[in-house]
């Protein structure tokens, strides 16, 4: 199959105004191509500024050659703000076999699922639902993964796009938390950084976890949380992104 990108080793330094510029040229579905063509915000933005839109996928499994998406969250939201009535949840038909472990943690069976669309059917709202805006998730690997591999599967074009991970926020904060000699010498490690052992640090509500909208919710909550307390509204969005 035709994949226009490589999600193995994507470059920190990456231009993204220049690439979506390119991938607006070189892509053949028309979807992707509106997508690309509006654009990405300028990378020194103040986060003040930043519309972003919190994402969360729950898939068949965590592998992302045998699984496939089966559900899919998102909410828009700045750093004042949270847009619930603009949230949106899809439950979608994977094309690869519901794994038994997963039912018992997102508890989504083969007859919720026997009446949900395929991907293709909802992929016009979902792409503009995410166009213009900065994505955040919590755990890239999961979202920027198995997204490109789905529309691979099905378009024969993968997507990209600049994300902030709240896990690699919290993983930043926690390693620098535990630096110095003295933290050495007593043998502290840094903390979980598991989504709702994060929140919990930031004395944000618990949440039933595993539902693609709440998750996304409690990323959005998340990231608000940790810019709050570690960052300034006028950081540049690129020091954020990946």
């Amino acid at each position: 199959m035709k994949n226009r990108q490589s999600l193995v080793q994507l470059d920190p330094a990456l231009n993204w105004q220049k690439y979506f510029e390119q991938q607006y040229q070189s892509v053949e579905d028309e979807r992707l191509k509106q997508f690309y063509q509006i654009g990405v915000i300028d990378p020194e933005t103040p986060l003040s500024d930043v519309e972003f839109v919190a994402l969360d996928f729950e898939t068949t499994g965590l592998d992302v050659d045998k699984d496939g998406i089966i559900s899919i969250g998102l909410i828009p939201f700045t750093l004042k703000r949270i847009y619930c009535k603009h949230s949106k949840h899809w439950l979608v038909k994977p094309r690869k076999p519901l794994n038994e472990d997963s039912i018992v943690i997102h508890g989504i069976t083969h007859s919720d699922l026997s009446n949900a669309p395929d991907l293709r059917r909802i992929l016009n709202e979902v792409l503009d639902s995410l166009a213009g805006k900065i994505v955040v998730v919590h755990y890239q690997y999961i979202e920027r993964q198995f997204f490109n591999r789905a529309l691979t599967e099905r378009l024969n074009e993968g997507i990209l796009f600049p994300m902030v991970d709240t896990l690699a926020i919290e993983s930043r904060i926690q390693n620098k938390a535990v630096k110095g000699w003295w933290n050495r010498l007593r043998g502290k490690k840094p903390e979980s950084v598991r989504l709702g052992t994060s929140r919990a640090r930031y004395n944000l509500p618990p949440y039933q976890p595993h539902h693609a909208l709440v998750d996304a919710i409690a990323t959005a909550e998340l990231l608000q949380a940790q810019i709050l307390h570690h960052y300034s509204p006028d950081t540049p969005i690129k020091d954020l992104w990946c």
